[in-house]
C-alpha cells in the first residue's frame, strides 16, 4: 500500500512539473517574438476572424506593420495589445502612498495619449478602405466589446476573478 501511495505522489509531482515546464516555455515563445512575428500573427488572426481575402490580407499586413511602432508597444495590429510597460519613476513616495506626477511629466502623458489616439484614428480609416461593410462593422463590434471589458478585468469579468459581495453574501 504505501509503495502505491509512493508511486501515486511520484506521479503527481511528475506531471506538475512537466505543465509548469509546458507553460514556462509557451511564455517564453511569446515573450521571443520580434514585432515582426506579432504584426504577422495578429494579421493572420484578423483574417481568420473576419474572413479577409488575399489581397486584403496583403494590405492588412502592410498597415499593420506600418502602425506597429505608432500605437506603442505590444500593439501593431486589429487587436490593440496591451503590452506590459513600466511604470514612470514618479518620486521617492513611501509604501502605500500614490506617488504624484509633475506638470511635465501630465504634459508628456497627454501628448502621448493624443498622439495614439490620432494613430487610431488614422489607422482605423485606412482599415475601413481594407475591409468590406459587415467586417468593418464586426471590427468595430469587437472593439466596442473591449473596450467595454477592460477595465472589469479582475472583477469578476470574463477573466474571472473577485465576485461582488452581494453575490457572495446570497449564496
Amino acid at each position: 500500500m504505501k509503495k502505491m501511495i509512493l508511486a501515486f505522489i511520484a506521479f503527481i509531482t511528475v506531471t506538475a512539473v512537466q505543465a509548469q515546464e509546458n507553460n514556462a516555455q509557451g511564455n517564453s515563445e511569446r515573450r521571443g517574438m520580434d514585432r515582426t512575428e506579432m504584426t504577422k500573427r495578429r494579421t493572420d488572426d484578423a483574417v481568420k476572424k473576419y474572413g479577409l481575402n488575399d489581397d486584403q490580407a496583403a494590405k492588412l499586413l502592410a498597415l499593420n506593420t506600418k502602425y506597429a511602432d505608432k500605437m506603442g508597444p505590444g500593439r501593431g495590429g486589429m487587436r490593440g495589445g496591451r503590452g506590459m510597460r513600466p511604470r514612470p519613476d514618479f518620486g521617492n513616495g513611501q509604501q502605500g502612498e500614490r506617488p504624484q506626477m509633475t506638470d511635465e511629466q501630465r504634459e508628456q502623458f497627454a501628448k502621448a495619449r493624443q498622439e495614439r489616439e490620432e494613430a487610431t484614428k488614422q489607422y482605423e480609416a485606412e482599415l475601413q478602405q481594407i475591409l468590406t461593410p459587415e467586417q468593418y462593422k464586426a471590427y468595430q463590434a469587437d472593439q466596442e466589446a473591449m473596450r467595454k471589458n477592460f477595465g472589469r478585468r479582475g472583477q469578476g469579468g470574463p477573466r474571472g476573478g473577485r465576485r461582488n459581495n452581494s453575490e457572495n453574501s446570497q449564496q
